[in-house]
């Protein structure tokens, strides 16, 4: 299973201090917590897109190639590209671009966004959430198959046989589609063949393997490879010394986050007793120390029928760097071999 991080690059005030971390230094810290991952061996390293003050993340590609010199061997993926409020040569364009930059590393993950701020940003509107999405999903996935692209849609200027380059380092740049929860996006997955993102920011795991086997049914049936149809998991997560000691240092942070976000979306406040659920092994947060999350990583796995990748979404503990590199290191040396060496076990038992 591969294992990674998540990061929207926040820049919230401490709850506690008070103290907001420069930009330009918030930036230099991320991209050090990058090269921590890649030496101690994860996976995969992700930045969302955001267009709001909280985060500093609008460009990811940008910041991922920037991550791709620093780096020798992580995968460098959007988390997610809103690909429907962006042109999709333009996205195609740049992931081409960072592959070449960091020597065939580069993923997209594509989605509809779960914060609209980039519809009206870019002038598109809200009316066509979905339609915007399918016609660029369905462009993008053309210009990975073909240089010279024959096309039309409703939303962007036809293509007639235009050339879109560079070409990627990589055959078959990897493009997966981030999820949240309706039907239709998990039936969209399987019928392209594309490998599935889920992001689980609540309830638990357990409440997507109907989605997860809808996900499935649509990609047999469309004559895709079980191969093909990989399914990641991005959750809420951070790892600790003890499961107290990560749940102290990550609560204040989440908590303030969910709150301001709750104001704009009509929900109450964030509560302990609500943290505390979401830790639990009912829950859907990998939070604790190393044999608890790994512990719980394999469970989600066997919940939803096989799991290829993990990813931890750390942002909103707003910790200072110091904190967000001991976890990262305790994911790489401790979480990512428990979790391995029991599938390992497993296989061969």
């Amino acid at each position: 299973m591969e294992i990674g991080i998540d990061s929207f690059v926040a820049t919230i005030a401490d709850p506690l201090t008070g103290r907001t971390t420069p930009p330009e230094r918030r930036m230099e810290d991320l991209l050090a917590e990058i090269e921590t991952a890649d030496q101690v061996g994860l996976d995969v390293f992700g930045i969302g897109e955001h267009h709001r003050k909280e985060f500093l993340d609008s460009a990811p590609a940008v910041i991922l190639a920037a991550a791709a010199a620093r780096t020798k061997r992580i995968r460098l993926t959007s988390a997610v590209t809103v690909l429907s409020a962006d042109d999709p040569v333009r996205v195609f364009q740049d992931f081409a671009t960072l592959d070449l930059i960091s020597k065939g590393r580069a993923e997209i993950v594509v989605g509809r966004g779960s914060s609209v701020e980039a519809y009206p940003l870019f002038g598109f509107s809200m009316n066509d959430y979905d339609a915007l999405f399918a016609e660029k999903l369905d462009l993008l996935v053309r210009l990975r198959e073909e240089t010279h692209v024959t096309w039309r849609g409703r939303f962007r200027a036809p293509l007639s046989g235009q050339g879109v380059f560079p070409r990627p380092q990589q055959e078959k740049l990897p493009i997966w589609l981030g999820v949240g929860g309706t039907p239709q996006s998990f039936m969209r997955a399987g019928a392209l063949g594309l490998p599935l993102m889920i992001a689980i920011i609540g309830g638990s795991f357990e409440r997507f393997r109907p989605l997860v086997d809808l996900y499935r049914q649509a990609g047999h049936k469309a004559g895709h490879s079980s191969d093909a149809l990989k399914v990641g998991v991005h959750a809420v997560g951070f790892v600790g010394g003890t499961v107290r000691a990560a749940k102290d240092a990550f609560f204040p942070g989440w908590a303030h986050w969910f709150t301001e976000l709750g104001r704009e979306r009509g929900w109450p406040p964030a509560t302990r007793d609500q943290f505390e659920a979401m830790c639990s092994p009912e829950g859907a947060f990998l939070i604790g120390d190393p044999e608890t999350v790994a512990e719980k990583i394999l469970a989600a796995s066997k919940a939803l029928g096989g799991v290829s990748r993990v990813t931890f979404q750390m942002s909103s503990a707003m910790l200072e760097t110091d904190a967000m590199q001991r976890s990262i290191e305790l994911i790489g040396t401790g979480v990512a071999p428990l979790v391995n060496t029991e599938r390992r076990s497993e296989s061969h038992g």
